[in-house]
């Protein structure tokens, strides 16, 4: 397992720095995002960082990575489908398994402007909001 997680963050922290050579698309969700999270359940917090690129028609690959505790951090992948509401606002809705350990299947649904990530998330033992923006 922690070799799992080192792997994920060390993955992240690559893709994270060669996204910063793209530039995001205006009318996209596609590029990096960072913010917070925080559970509705026991009032948790962290930073936030997430990594979208395109998978494929109205398909999103979104690589998060959560701090927890400010010093634990959880890196995971999930697949989001996304609706275009209109040009500026993309609806999405996604799963992922982060295994008995994190929770079991976790989804997640919500919304992205060009400069705004919002959604709320929820797994067996949790749920709460992600709120994230485009790093300057």
């Amino acid at each position: 397992m922690l070799a799992l997680l080192i792997t994920g963050c060390s993955t992240f922290n690559r893709e994270w720095i060669e996204a910063t050579s793209h530039p995001p698309v205006a009318d996209e969700i596609s590029g990096r995002w960072e913010g917070s999270w925080r559970s509705e359940r026991n009032s948790h917090n962290g930073k936030l960082r997430c990594l979208v690129t395109k998978a494929g028609n109205n398909r999103y690959r979104a690589h998060y990575k959560a701090t927890y505790w400010k010093c634990l951090r959880f890196s995971y992948i999930t697949t989001l489908r996304v609706e275009n509401v209109s040009d500026d606002v993309h609806k999405f809705d996604g799963t992922a398994d982060l295994g008995w350990w994190g929770g079991g299947l976790y989804r997640c649904q919500g919304y992205a402007t060009p400069t705004n990530f919002v959604a709320i998330y929820k797994s067996k033992y949790d749920h709460g909001t992600f709120q994230m923006t485009r790093p300057n």
